[in-house]
């Protein structure tokens, strides 16, 4: 006798999402051409093409083949340049509640937002602008918008479930590079992906996850890496970021002028004498905890002092442990600021009451409303403008996404590093390009460091990974020279 589940009858809210999506997936994609001139001076044309594509990754209605999702695509493709063998890159963004406007008009795409090279927020009206440094010179061009970001949703409640997860969300996003693989008959392609701060958790698994699937990837371009979130997330009992941050808070506090002697002299200085101290010190130190008394815990005190431009004595109330809400509310104290966090070049007001209360994030702020709105007006030109709020960063995903993977349970510390590591060590025509923004505190350049030394895999294998760092935030490409810089080190990168 086979014991077969009855299927939970769809509530109205799920009778409505599921005429929603079918809705999506019945419209016909807008096609539009476009053209611009790339640096080197030569003509590119192309033809964009936007629309959903159907995702069944599983979970509740795998049995009966139900649609899980529908996901909305922009894609970009050369003329008359190899055609269906032409190299083909997905690209997406993290959160994991955010959209792919970021790098789709911030460094990849042939359009671009018009932001200011510091860091700070223009004035509106804000614009986008020809591109001539886009990744197109190079490949075809598909940026997801991950379920229940920019214009994508799910079937019904379970699915949204399901797809609000680690894991989840590698089936749903792996099934769309396959969906769209097929759709545009393009398997005969050399295949890249490219991820974003948490694009790069799911990039990873993602990598590892097709070629399991029998689709191989000829590269990955990590963006502001974060493979492993206890590199990143200040909790107790995990040490590990206290020492990953330091050399990023050391390159920050010389930027901002708090440093003192050979260690103002250039950010070089900083950040070479901040991570000589977190290995011949300063782990040590963290490791003895209460064992540490004395001369040698002032010592240390003193030294973590000169490196962030902290006071001594909040080191020593802070029980040597500075984090990255400490650094961003004690930096510039005096001066009324605190420190951006996506870009720590950039500073905001504090409250007149110098609050210690995030309420915003200096370094995002000034780029959330000119991407917001400049995108709007780009999609409205190219005929998908809708009615339906466009979530650029949906921060309801973040609050209900479930960090386990497989059979956890708690929430605890996402890794994807493994499937990294699995994938370079399974196929040995895969390459790694990572790219760090020296003045991102949300994912310091110190800890992809430390993140990328842990791949477990021998040196010959780790041969394939290489790591290029930038002199801005978190979004290096919104500032000129790096964008510049980003595209020679691809071009190098691809050979």
């Amino acid at each position: 006798m086979t014991d077969t589940a009855t299927p939970k009858p769809d509530s109205e809210a799920d009778k409505r999402q599921r005429e929603a999506v079918d809705e999506l997936l019945k419209r016909p994609s807008t096609v539009r051409p476009g053209a611009l001139t790339l640096a080197g001076g030569q003509r590119l044309e192309y033809e964009v093409q936007a629309g959903f594509v159907p995702v069944n990754a599983g979970g509740v209605d795998a049995k009966r083949g139900e649609v899980q999702a529908a996901v909305f695509c922009i894609a970009y493709l050369a003329k008359d340049m190899a055609g269906a063998n032409r190299p083909l890159c997905f690209a997406f963004n993290g959160g994991p509640g955010s959209a792919s406007v970021w790098l789709h008009l911030g460094a990849l795409g042939p359009k671009r937002v018009a932001v200011h090279d510091d860091g700070t927020m223009p004035q509106a009206p804000y614009v986008v602008e020809d591109n001539p440094l886009t990744w197109l010179e190079h490949f075809d061009l598909v940026f997801i918008d991950p379920p229940h970001t920019g214009f994508s949703i799910a079937a019904n409640d379970e699915a949204r479930k399901r797809l609000l997860s680690v894991d989840g969300d590698v089936d749903a996003m792996s099934e769309t590079v396959r969906v769209w693989l097929a759709r545009h008959n393009r398997f005969a392609s050399k295949l890249y992906l490219a991820g974003e701060s948490y694009g790069t958790t799911r990039g990873a698994a993602i990598t590892d996850k097709l070629f399991g699937q029998g689709i191989a990837l000829s590269g990955v371009i990590l963006v502001s890496c974060a493979m492993d979130l206890q590199s990143l997330v200040f909790a107790p009992g995990n040490d590990l970021p206290y020492a990953l941050f330091l050399p990023a808070f050391a390159n920050v506090a010389q930027y901002h002028g708090r440093l003192k002697g050979p260690l103002a002299a250039s950010s070089e200085a900083a950040r070479a004498a901040a991570e000589a101290f977190v290995g011949d010190t300063y782990l040590p130190a963290l490791h003895a905890g209460s064992r540490l008394e004395g001369r040698a815990r002032r010592n240390v005190e003193r030294r973590l002092s000169e490196l962030t431009g902290l006071p001594q004595a909040l080191i020593g109330e802070k029980n040597l442990r500075v984090s990255d809400h400490t650094f961003f509310f004690e930096l510039l104290r005096d001066a009324g600021r605190i420190v951006g966090r996506l870009d720590a070049r950039v500073s905001g007001p504090m409250a007149a009451s110098r609050t210690r209360e995030w309420e915003f994030d200096p370094g995002i702020e000034a780029l959330n409303a000119p991407y917001t709105m400049a995108s709007m007006a780009y999609y409205a030109e190219l005929g998908i403008a809708s009615e339906t709020r466009y979530e650029v960063f949906n921060s309801e995903v973040n609050k209900s996404w479930n960090w386990n993977r497989g059979e956890a349970k708690g929430n605890g510390y996402a890794c994807t590093s493994p499937d990294l590591a699995r994938a370079l060590r399974r196929n040995p025509h895969l390459r790694v390009l990572v790219a760090s923004g020296r003045y991102d505190l949300g994912t310091p350049y110190s800890a992809s460091d430390w993140s990328l030394a842990q791949l477990d895999a021998p040196a010959e294998v780790l041969g394939r990974v290489t790591h290029r760092y930038y002199d801005a935030g978190h979004m290096m490409y919104t500032r000129g020279a790096d964008l510049l810089q980003m595209k020679a080190d691809l071009a190098a990168w691809l050979g």
